[in-house]
């Protein structure tokens, strides 16, 4: 068997925001990586430029590949008839999807992973917190960056457990499977389940289906950590294999005062940096998890006083003493909504203007649309920002401006598809004891939040 540090792997697509990451983490490990890309972004470009991994051309090039190559990794970027993917299968390579290789380098490790609609990320990230602040030594992905974290995915000879965030969105261009279908998980955590990915589950049941059959992956005597405030997850908890140990979680006793967060656990108060029920749901989600591995709850509190959150989750851009900028990844339905009553309860003394970029394919969707009805109206004054050329890359039809109030039922609500209009629009409104919430996937079309942030404190203070 060849040794590990002789390990010759090829990406297809190496510049995508998780494939670079796990060339990066595979390099570290000791592996020869080579890849190939038709473009590459920054960060990626500048993360593979530093560790000696850029592709020295764009582009696709099948003579890269030849029988010396152990294994071959292939991206969502990439198409099925992609020259060097003929070409691997021409010569009879080993070919694994991302998540079937982040499986394969975990096999004897003790898998960890957090599934659901929303909270995925946050929960990854606040085990993770906890791991590193107790000295419990993971490997680990992520789908953001983390505070006291180097990468977004780590993979080591020594680690006993690999906590991964299960994505359910497709694995390949050649595998149709959610990806987290493939984890075969000891401990498993269902958030929550709200429709999402519509381009690829046109029904709630066929979504719900994929999560179904996530729970049935567990591992005999496994355990699925599920929130038993979401009535399907208890559904898909009561359903699951009787193999397994099922534990539920739910809302922990706490209080707000000065736009601060106290929750109880192990019979103390401990004040948070996070907020909103969303992310205390997460915090009792991930409680549980790390019990199972031995963090006893003092020990895991003891240890979110410091959690800030992940990247472009709930993240505070800039504050004065009147006004708090946010921004956060929120997209789905569940998310913006979610996102939007946790700012307004957060700071009730506040107005709060909500500002919701659609990006997604499902977002953009007029089938898909009406699924927002109600998700910002906590907010005081609500925008929707969408560029028409992301409707032409998608191949969707035009949306009018009516369309989007009529789906959101909110004929007060401020649609634009100019980001100068846009900006000279959030520019204009008094910003006294008001806060800012901005919600995208994308990064409405390069704003530069900072510049932004300055002037709305610099009007908030006048």
């Amino acid at each position: 068997m060849k040794f590990e540090e002789n390990m010759r792997i090829h990406f297809i697509a190496i510049g995508g925001s998780a494939m670079h990451n796990l060339a990066l983490a595979l390099a570290d490990k000791g592996y020869t990586i080579t890849g190939s890309d038709d473009e590459i972004f920054e960060p990626s470009r500048s993360r593979l430029a530093n560790k000696g991994l850029l592709p020295e051309k764009e582009g696709w090039f099948p003579e890269k590949l030849d029988n010396n190559i152990d294994a071959v990794i292939l991206g969502m970027h990439a198409k099925a008839d992609n020259p060097e993917l003929l070409r691997a299968k021409e010569l009879k390579l080993k070919i694994y999807s991302y998540p079937e290789y982040l499986y394969e380098q975990s096999k004897d490790k003790t898998r960890i992973v957090i599934g659901g609609s929303h909270g995925k990320t946050t929960i990854t990230a606040m085990v993770l917190h906890a791991f590193k602040q107790a000295g419990i030594i993971s490997d680990y992905m992520i789908g953001a960056h983390l505070e006291g974290f180097e990468v977004m995915v780590k993979l080591s000879h020594n680690a006993h457990y690999m906590v991964i965030e299960g994505d359910e969105y497709l694995t390949s261009p050649i595998d149709p499977r959610p990806k987290f279908h493939l984890y075969h998980p000891h401990i498993a955590l269902l958030s929550g389940i709200a429709w999402d990915h519509f381009n690829v589950f046109p029904s709630f049941e066929i979504y719900k289906k994929q999560f179904e059959i996530f729970a049935s992956s567990i591992v005999p005597h496994g355990t699925l950590v599920y929130c038993n405030e979401d009535e399907t997850v208890r559904q898909i908890a009561r359903n699951a294999p009787e193999n397994i140990t099922k534990v539920g979680y739910s809302m922990p006793e706490s209080f707000l005062k000065d736009h601060k967060t106290y929750v109880k656990a192990a019979d103390e108060w401990f004040s948070l940096q996070i907020f909103g029920k969303h992310n205390l749901l997460n915090l009792m989600g991930a409680m549980e998890v790390c019990k199972l591995v031995g963090i006893d709850n003092l020990t895991f509190m003891q240890t979110m006083t410091s959690f800030r959150g992940a990247s472009n989750r709930l993240e505070l851009i800039a504050q004065n003493e009147s006004t708090t900028i946010y921004r956060d990844f929120a997209h789905s339905p569940s998310k913006v909504k979610a996102t939007v009553e946790a700012l307004y309860s957060q700071y009730q003394d506040r107005n709060l203007v909500a500002c919701l970029e659609l990006h997604t394919y499902s977002s953009l969707n007029k089938d898909f649309l009406p699924q927002y009805k109600g998700s910002l109206k906590m907010a005081q004054k609500r925008v929707v920002y969408f560029n028409p050329h992301a409707l032409q890359l998608k191949n969707l039809p035009f949306l009018l401006p009516e369309e989007i109030k009529s789906s959101f039922e909110d004929d007060s609500l401020q649609v634009f598809d100019d980001i100068n209009e846009l900006l000279a629009y959030l520019e204009s409104l008094s910003w006294k004891n008001t806060n800012l919430l901005l919600m995208s996937s994308g990064n409405f079309d390069g704003l530069d939040l900072k510049r932004l942030a300055d002037k709305i404190l610099l009007t908030s203070a006048s």
